[in-house]
């Protein structure tokens, strides 16, 4: 019997309208099981492959929902750090909307320096947040969402 093929999780939350856009086309060409999870609605166009998952608001109430229901082989795509070492830790790949992978050998120190800069900023050091969602950020995302998909596709 063949392996299911992998889901895509997303948080949807903080994730880029232009991601949501590259992710809604690559489930459907790929036909791709997709689940975009927010603490509102989403506009998503119908589709069979595409589905939104709406959660209370509250903290990291979007993050519990894909902790418990992503699997071994899936893909999530966020960029908070402390989501992506909890699904990592239970078998998951994570790539960030910007196309980088997170991996068990990058995901601590990552957590850590999170961590270091979340310190500085509460001690009122002025630190500088990530750079705008730039067109190569979308060109990178893309490619390496087309190379998960293709790596996964069922043969």
């Amino acid at each position: 019997m063949p392996t299911p093929k992998p889901s895509l999780w997303i948080d949807a939350d903080a994730c880029p309208r232009v991601a949501r856009d590259i992710i809604i086309r690559a489930a459907e060409r790929t036909r791709t099981q997709s689940w975009m999870v927010a603490n509102h609605a989403l506009p998503l166009p119908p589709s069979p492959w595409v589905k939104s998952r709406t959660v209370a608001q509250g903290f990291d109430a979007a993050d519990n929902v894909i902790v418990e229901a992503v699997a071994t082989g899936d893909l999530v795509i966020t960029s908070d750090l402390p989501l992506a070492q909890e699904v990592i830790e239970r078998g998951a790949e994570v790539m960030t909307t910007r196309g980088e992978r997170l991996t068990l050998d990058n995901i601590k120190s990552r957590v850590q320096m999170r961590d270091f800069m979340e310190t500085l900023r509460a001690s009122g050091e002025h630190t500088q947040g990530p750079n705008a969602y730039s067109d190569g950020d979308r060109r990178e995302f893309a490619n390496a969402l087309d190379r998960w998909l293709q790596r996964h596709a069922r043969s």
